[in-house]
């Protein structure tokens, strides 16, 4: 019988099980029969309907029984003979977003919640399921774009005023801003290079694009996966830096070639090539532990998405790049 204790971030005001908390459902004795419960809920008013859930006789949650299992067993047959007993359970304390992906991973269309003591509250109903992921995908969607309100108003962010609008965006654009300042100083660190090989100019949006378009897929991977796995982060890491390398390498060996033939300069290619492989590997072990040390520093990891972690992986991109370039055709 698996108990879901809170998640460590839980208790945000609205957003636990207790705020979509349905007390009125149909609730049984393991030694009722199907016909017995059918009558019984006959004439009466539930706030759910979806799970009928068997208690002893102090509320303890024994299991449920789908509605509509319950109608396709025969009259005769008893509730402990058709309940799920090991049904997911959670507290009134569990974050919203872990029950939303616990009715998903159990195709459950309604999450019983209790207390400590395994006693039965009630449940939380499929519309409250539905409420909850829209107002986390739409939550997750703003914060990746930079606008760290978590109020409802920023939840309808397109339609807030407009220097509501810019109040909650600006933070992460001002530190984007001082990132690019960054980025151009590490260019015009590289002034020599750039004026003995001018081509090497011509790859430098490619190779930030690329770059950025790698760790934004590792960033939204990371930032739901991570508050959703149990793995060790040295374990993830290692994954993702295999996958960026493998990616660098798909995309350098379509490079290579590319850029010889375009530029007659083999070694220029090769530069380019192994630019991205590099880069490609940063940025998918950015993207995923960028997020993990939001997460651990007591922010959302989604703030690890967006201005942040794109300025961030735009230095290291220009960095590693002008540096292979520098020792290999200067």
């Amino acid at each position: 019988m698996t108990v879901h204790r809170p998640h460590p971030d839980a208790g945000r005001a609205g957003e636990t099980a207790a705020h979509y908390l349905s007390r009125a459902v149909p609730l049984a004795r393991p030694d009722d029969t199907v016909a017995a419960t059918i009558a019984a809920l006959s004439g009466r008013h539930f706030e759910s309907l979806a799970l009928v859930c068997v208690t002893d006789a102090a509320g303890a949650l024994l299991g449920v029984v789908r509605i509509a299992d319950l109608f396709a067993a025969p009259p005769e047959s008893r509730l402990d003979a058709l309940m799920w007993v090991g049904v997911p359970r959670v507290h009134a304390e569990e974050d919203q977003e872990k029950i939303a992906s616990l009715a998903l991973h159990h195709v459950l269309n309604a999450v019983p919640v209790v207390d400590d003591l395994d006693h039965l509250l009630g449940v939380i109903p499929a519309e409250a399921l539905l409420h909850i992921l829209r107002r986390e995908h739409v939550e997750d969607l703003h914060r990746i774009a930079g606008i760290n309100r978590e109020t409802a108003r920023a939840r309808e962010a397109i339609e807030s005023p407009p220097l509501r609008r810019a109040r909650d965006r600006l933070p992460w654009l001002l530190i984007g801003l001082a990132g690019s300042m960054i980025a151009t100083w590490v260019v015009a660190h590289f002034e020599r290079a750039l004026s003995e090989r001018i081509a090497i100019a011509f790859f430098v949006p490619g190779l930030v694009y690329l770059a950025d378009a790698i760790g934004t897929q590792s960033e939204a991977v990371a930032v739901r996966g991570l508050s959703l796995s149990h793995a060790r982060l040295s374990h993830l890491v290692a994954g993702e830096l295999r996958t960026g390398l493998l990616i660098g390498l798909s995309l350098g060996a379509v490079t290579f070639p590319l850029v010889w033939l375009l530029f007659g300069d083999m070694l220029l290619g090769f530069a380019v090539a192994f630019s991205l492989f590099c880069a490609g590997a940063v940025a998918t072990t950015v993207g995923l532990f960028l997020p993990w040390l939001l997460n651990r520093l007591g922010t959302d990891p989604a703030y690890g998405s967006g201005p942040l972690a794109t300025v961030i992986q735009d230095l290291l991109s220009l960095i590693i790049y002008f540096v292979i370039v520098s020792y290999i055709l200067l």
